[in-house]
């Protein structure tokens, strides 16, 4: 049995650790325990579980959690300025981490020097490290709903998110997922005039161009700052923009394109899954610690190119 504990499994702003841990017990894992900052919180996370049959014992320490449990797997669903301590404790402490987006964040120097010790470790160590980078997983949905777009002919992507952060903190929780499916789509690249564009009601545009080896394509990524449930959600290539939808009364998902709607299978369940796959055959994911570390420069750019509204 593939045992899991989840790092910050409450929902009480934007976190999905609840489901995350739905989708590892769906796999078949064993979802032993969760980790909180206070009882009372690691025992609300506890709590909250249980609506997926999940028994989950409540901690607040880290190293206690892995002793007692015995994990192979790790779940980082805690707020992203904690990841970074988070991943090297359990990486030190031999277990497969799956990681909330971004990977590590603030990034700096020491971080990101730090962080690529411990992908080399984990990596010589048969240790698994993902980052949960779920859309691309919906690529193949995608290209059901509006036909294949081959890499040399991507003139331009688009996406639209709308995080509960606002100003500048938008981009952290949001941009590594327009990273992920460009990383994905076009393979490796550099970022080339890098714009930011602040409009009314603190509306972020960011532009520029991902110089890829198939193609360079041009990018523009709007966030929009929304406490809405469920959160709106745009991306597409070439114009071609699907528009996600949730029916919230058994949580169906759907992509829209034009008059045309197709019932698509959960992202983030078939990201947990290939998690599970690529720890069990104790290999890196699809999404290996090379594209993380470039992901994480490239994140660190645009944030840095983009003044605070």
């Amino acid at each position: 049995m593939f045992r899991v504990s989840i790092i910050g499994a409450r929902r009480e702003r934007n976190g999905i650790g609840e489901y995350i841990g739905k989708y590892f017990h769906q796999q078949g894992a064993e979802v032993t325990s969760v980790l909180g900052t206070t009882e009372e919180t690691s025992r609300f996370a506890s709590l909250a579980l249980e609506k997926y049959g999940i028994r989950a014992t409540p901690y607040t320490r880290l190293d206690e959690m892995v002793e007692h449990e015995r994990p192979d797997a790790v779940v980082i669903a805690s707020p992203s300025a904690t990841h970074f301590d988070y991943l090297v404790k359990s990486i030190d402490l031999g277990v497969h981490v799956f990681c909330e987006k971004p990977l590590i964040w603030p990034i700096e120097p020491r971080t990101m020097r730090r962080t690529e010790e411990i992908l080399v470790k984990a990596r010589q160590g048969g240790l698994t490290i993902a980052m949960n980078a779920q859309w691309p997983f919906a690529m193949k949905d995608y290209e059901k709903l509006c036909g294949k777009v081959a890499p040399e002919d991507t003139d331009h992507f688009f996406i639209g998110l709308s995080p509960l952060e606002a100003g500048k903190e938008m981009i952290p929780e949001s941009v590594p997922h327009a990273l992920s499916l460009l990383w994905f789509h076009l393979g490796e690249g550099a970022l080339e005039d890098v714009r930011c564009e602040w409009a009314d009601l603190g509306e972020l545009i960011v532009r520029f161009r991902y110089s890829a080896k198939t193609h360079p394509c041009e990018v523009t990524i709007k966030l929009v700052r929304s406490e809405e449930q469920p959160r709106p959600f745009q991306f597409g290539f070439n114009h071609k923009i699907v528009t996600r939808k949730l029916d919230l009364r058994n949580y169906d998902i759907y992509f829209d394109y034009g008059d045309k709607r197709l019932k698509i299978e959960d992202p983030l369940g078939l990201s947990v899954s290939h998690f599970m796959q690529a720890a069990k055959e104790k290999v890196e994911p699809f999404m290996g610690s090379g594209a993380l570390l470039k992901n994480l420069l490239l994140l660190k750019e645009i944030y840095d190119r983009c003044q605070d509204y």
